[in-house]
C-alpha cells in the first residue's frame, strides 16, 4: 500500500476518533434541544450536503466521454450482489426480529464503497492520471445507481408494511404510486434526477450556483467521518459485531471476487481498466451506508461497525487484491 493511501487511512481514523470523543463527552448533547445529535448530523448530511454534492456531480458528468464498457463491467456484478443480499435478507429478516428496512441497509453496507475519501487517493497513487480518470467515472455513477435502486426497494418494503399493518387500505396501484413518489421526491434521488436533467439540457451551471454547491459538497466528507465516530460512541458494537464482520468479508472479498470474474472473464477487461474496477470493488464500506441506515432507523450500530471494521481490514485486503492483479497480469 502506498504512503499516500496509508496517510489517508490514518487521517480517516483520526477524524472518526474525534467524533467518538465528541459523542462520549456529550459536547453536542443529548440535551433539552437534541435527543440524538448523531441523527441530527445525519439528517443535515442527508437533506443539505449530500444532495448538493449529488446534483453538482451529475450535472457535470461528461456522458459522452464515459468508458461505458468498463462502467457496465463494474456495475453489473455489484448490482447482482446488491440484489442477492437484499433478497436473502428479505427472506429471513422477520424471523430474526429485524426492522423492515434491514435488508436494504445490509445490501448497501455490502456494496457501497468509500470511493472518495479512500478511493480517489488510492486510484491516483496506484494507477496515475489514466486510472484516476476511470475511477472518477465510476464514482460519478456510484451513488446515483446504488442509492436510487436501494431507495426504491426500501420504499416499496415500507409501503408493503403499511398495507400489511392496515395503516393503508389503498389499492395496489395507489400504493405503487405512493412508493414511486416517495422514491423520486427523495433527498438522494431527486437531486440526482435534477442534475441529470440539467446535464442533458447541455447548460453549464451558473458560477454562483456551482460555488454554492461546491461549498456545501465539501462538508460531506468531514461531517460523515465525525458522524461515524459519534455513532460508535452512542450505539457501540455490542450485538452488531457478528453482522458487521459478515458484511466486512462480503465487501472486502466477495464483491471484488465477483467484479474480477465478471469484468475479466465475462466482459474481457484486462490491464488498467480491470485493476481499477477490482480495486474500486475492494474499497471499505462507505459512510453513505450509515446515513442510509439512520434515515430508515435500522441497524445503525451494525452499519457503523462495518465501516470501521472494513476500513481497518482494507489495509491487508488491498495488498491481497493487488497481488492477485499482479499475478493475473
Amino acid at each position: 500500500m502506498s504512503t499516500v493511501v496509508f496517510l489517508k487511512l490514518v487521517a480517516i481514523f483520526v477524524v472518526v476518533a474525534l467524533g467518538w470523543v465528541v459523542g462520549k463527552a456529550g459536547w453536542l448533547g443529548p440535551n433539552e434541544h437534541t435527543s440524538d445529535p448523531a441523527r441530527t448530523l445525519s439528517s443535515a448530511a442527508y437533506y443539505i450536503f449530500v444532495p448538493a454534492l449529488l446534483f453538482r456531480t451529475t450535472a457535470r458528468i461528461d456522458l459522452a466521454a464515459m468508458p461505458w464498457g468498463t462502467v457496465i463491467a463494474f456495475f453489473v456484478p455489484v448490482l447482482v450482489l446488491l440484489l442477492g443480499v437484499y433478497a436473502w435478507e428479505r427472506r429471513t429478516h422477520r424471523e430474526r426480529g429485524l426492522p423492515t428496512a434491514a435488508p436494504s441497509v445490509r445490501a448497501i453496507s455490502a456494496t457501497f464503497g468509500n470511493s472518495v475519501q479512500v478511493g480517489i487517493p488510492m486510484a491516483a497513487a496506484l494507477f496515475g492520471e489514466a486510472g484516476l480518470a476511470i475511477h472518477v467515472a465510476l464514482v460519478s455513477l456510484h451513488a446515483l445507481t446504488l442509492l436510487t435502486v436501494l431507495t426504491a426497494l426500501v420504499e416499496l418494503d415500507l409501503a408493503r408494511e403499511r398495507r400489511t399493518l392496515g395503516h393503508s387500505n389503498a389499492h395496489l396501484f395507489a400504493t405503487l404510486g405512493r412508493t414511486m413518489r416517495n422514491t423520486i421526491i427523495h433527498p438522494v434521488v431527486l437531486p440526482v434526477l435534477g442534475g441529470l436533467g440539467w446535464n442533458l439540457l447541455g447548460l453549464p451551471l451558473p458560477a454562483i450556483a456551482d460555488e454554492i454547491l461546491a461549498t456545501l459538497g465539501q462538508a460531506v466528507v468531514p461531517l460523515c467521518l465525525v458522524l461515524i465516530g459519534m455513532s460508535l460512541a452512542y450505539y457501540g458494537v455490542k450485538g452488531a459485531a457478528r453482522g458487521a464482520v459478515a458484511i466486512t468479508l462480503i465487501k472486502l472479498f466477495l464483491l471484488p471476487s465477483l467484479v474480477l470474474a465478471a469484468a475479466h472473464w465475462g466482459f474481457g477487461l484486462t490491464g488498467l481498466p480491470l485493476a481499477v474496477v477490482v480495486m474500486m470493488a475492494a474499497l471499505p464500506v462507505g459512510s453513505n451506508a450509515l446515513i442510509f441506515s439512520q434515515r430508515y432507523a435500522a441497524l445503525e450500530a451494525e452499519a457503523t461497525a462495518a465501516i470501521v471494521f472494513s476500513t481497518v481490514g482494507f489495509v491487508a485486503s488491498a495488498a491481497f487484491w493487488l497481488a492477485i492483479l499482479a499475478w493475473l497480469a
